[in-house]
């Protein structure tokens, strides 16, 4: 039934609370996804919840997509759920980890991950704070191309903007980034540190 409808077509019925259309999406979609998330996270159930969540939050704002194609935007709803739930297990470790710590038999939690700490740092740490500093039109663009690791395609179609326009974004983003880290290196009173 999915396979002659489009994309769009499926995300509106999904918006009028047709299920059919959403295991359609899943059929198309779920395995490329389920890929490319067992890229970045090696934990399968992680990934399985993550996917999990994708298909939850598409079901819940399928009527907020524009456009013909559904796997950029998708991507990026998977992307971040993946952000979140490291940073929950990032919590959840330091959590047990300060609990370990006051625990009399010396039990210790295991040190994040290099990934952990990179996720944590773009929240909290001084690239964080550096892209809080850039435009929000600049920011989306590294978002979708650095931390979601879309295409520039992909990035355009999700952006509504054309290609050539991310691509010139992009490289001022990257410009700008770096100076806002330099100027955060050079501060004396910069928030960074380590993660």
């Amino acid at each position: 039934m999915g396979a002659e409808r489009g994309d769009a077509e499926l995300l509106r019925a999904v918006a009028r609370g047709d299920a059919e259309a959403l295991a359609a999406l899943y059929d198309r979609h779920a395995g490329w996804l389920q890929a490319r998330l067992s890229r970045r996270c090696a934990d399968p159930e992680t990934v399985r919840e993550v996917l999990q969540d994708t298909f939850v939050t598409v079901w819940q704002s399928a009527g907020s997509h524009r456009g013909t194609e559904a796997g950029g935007w998708l991507w990026v709803i998977a992307a971040r759920r993946l952000v979140d739930a490291r940073r929950s297990q990032v919590r959840a470790a330091e959590v047990h980890a300060a609990h370990a710590r006051r625990e009399p038999d010396g039990a210790r939690a295991a040190a994040p991950s290099a990934e952990e700490r990179v996720l944590a740092g773009l929240e909290y740490g001084d690239v964080g704070t550096a892209l809080d500093r850039l435009s929000p039109e600049l920011r989306e663009v590294l978002r979708a191309t650095v931390v979601d690791g879309l295409s520039t395609r992909e990035t355009a179609r999700l952006l509504g903007i054309p290609e050539g326009t991310v691509k010139t974004r992009a490289m001022r983003a990257r410009r700008e980034l770096r100076s806002a880290l330099a100027r955060l290196d050079a501060s004396p009173d910069a928030l960074g540190g380590t993660v």
